[in-house]
């Protein structure tokens, strides 16, 4: 297994991992319909102002990367379909969020939480289901991404028999184990 792969796969899955464990939290612990509604608009707007970029450029630099890994994985059966199909989830919760979630988030911007537009409470409700399909497409692709990373390996299993590495076994001082 070349170094250039396995860094790929390892950046991979970090930032698949901060882009679906951030909208996971959001999920678990941000329910906006359990906010009065002067708290729902300055949280989601902290929220927007810390997040609204960082998060698409995660995931587009994750989605970059795997498309790397899905090239690497030609002919390799299930594990180009894994890398596949993981790419593709990424990239339906950066759909999600352009086109659903973000146009919402620009409304909400423009609130004052002392006086919130009349159907204010809809477009909540709105946000918030986009926002459970980008939390479940998030970690859809975290958990597929993995699993062609883990299926991925060398044959044999161990990293030791990639081109250029001894498989002898020595002990910590160098001296080889018989």
């Amino acid at each position: 297994m070349n170094l250039r792969l396995m860094l790929c796969q390892y950046f991979a899955a970090l930032l698949f991992a901060l882009v679906a464990g951030s909208v996971f939290g959001i999920w678990r612990g941000y329910d906006p319909s359990l906010f009065a509604p002067a708290t729902f608009v300055e949280m989601h707007q902290g929220a927007v102002r810390g997040l609204n970029v960082l998060l698409p450029a995660l995931g587009f630099a994750a989605i970059g990367l795997t498309l790397f890994l899905v090239w690497s994985a030609r002919g390799k059966g299930y594990i180009f379909w894994l890398y596949l199909v993981a790419l593709l989830f990424m990239a339906a919760a950066g759909i999600t969020t352009r086109l659903f979630s973000q146009p919402i988030n620009d409304l909400v911007m423009e609130w004052s939480p002392d006086a919130l537009p009349g159907g204010w409470s809809d477009l909540r409700a709105q946000w918030w289901n986009w926002h459970i399909w980008r939390t479940g497409f998030s970690v859809s692709a975290l958990a597929l991404l993995l699993a062609a990373i883990i299926v991925d390996r060398p044959k044999g299993g161990s990293l030791s028999n990639a081109p250029g590495r001894s498989s002898r076994v020595v002990d910590p001082t160098g001296a080889p184990l018989e």
